[in-house]
Formats: C-alpha cells, structure tokens, sequence
C-alpha cells in the first residue's frame, strides 16, 4: 500500500516509543488483568444484573478500541528527528499566529499528533485546513486557509519552534 502524506502521521523517535509502550502494555499486561476481572464477575452469577461484568466488558471494549487506533498509528507513523529550528513551519514545531495580522489576536498550537502532545497546548493537523496552509511558511509570512462555514481566514507565522515533548 502506498502511503499518501495525508495518511502519514510524523513522529519523532521519543513519541513513537511511547506510543509503541502503551500498545505492548495494553496487548500484554492489561489484557491478562481485564480476562481476569471479566472471569472473576462471571463467576459470581447471573450476567444480567452483574454490574461488575459489564463494568469490565466497557472497559475491555473501550482499551481495545484503543489498541486498534494506536496500531492504526504506528503502521502509517513516519519517525523522524524533531524538525530544525529553523523559522519554517513543520510537523513537530508549536507555531503561534496572528489572526489577520492582529498581533493582539494570536494563537499557540502544535502542528502534529494529539498522541503525543502530553502537554496543554491545542494540536492541529498538518493535514487541517490550517496546517496545509501554515506547512512550510516562513516567520512573518501571511497563510490563507478555509473555515469550516466557507468564509476564509488568514494568519500570519509570529513564531515557529520545536516542540519539545
């Protein structure tokens, strides 16, 4: 299968290790523990009212939809250094800019992966309507992208750094 940039998600080394942990923890100790728990609420009877059973049937369904997305991520994950410091926008730098050259009217933001934000800063894709605008820009240099209800919307780069997580 031939990966498009769209169905890429970067990663630096450090993330994609995290994100490959919490995979192998979830399909090897954490699954024994929840076969443990269902087992142990089957054994106390009647399946209809045993909150405990359904309780750990939820949260088997809930971590297991979680392993699908994380082994959906790390098949298309493309691992790379953290991009240079270099002023241009890329995949791993927190970017802030100005709404319409509004310095007063700013936003801080890391382009790349909600999985390994692992700190409070909003996250947009590189492959939202605002990413693909911003991608490659320059400090200083304005981005024109499409809103949600059609209208457009520009910004210009105030700063560029990579993200340190």
């Amino acid at each position: 299968m031939t990966q498009t940039s769209d169905d890429v998600t970067w990663l630096t080394q450090s993330g994609y290790d995290q994100l490959k942990a919490e995979l192998e923890h979830l399909t090897g100790p954490w699954r024994t523990e929840i076969a443990q728990k269902i087992e142990a609420a089957r054994e106390e009877g009647d399946l209809k009212e045993n909150a405990g059973y359904h309780a750990a049937k939820e949260e088997q369904g809930k971590y297991e939809a979680r392993i699908r997305q994380l082994t959906q991520l790390l098949e298309r994950a493309k691992v790379g250094e953290a991009p240079a410091d270099s002023g241009i926008v890329a995949p791993g730098m927190v970017v802030t800019v100005a709404f319409d050259g509004d310095k007063d009217d700013t936003m801080r933001f890391l382009l790349g992966s909600r999985e390994v934000a692992g700190e409070d800063l909003d996250i947009y894709s590189p492959q939202s309507p605002l990413g693909r605008s911003i991608n490659g820009k320059k400090i200083g240099e304005d981005a024109t992208y499409e809103l949600p209800n059609g209208k457009r919307a520009s910004v210009t780069i105030i700063e560029a750094k990579p993200h340190a997580g």
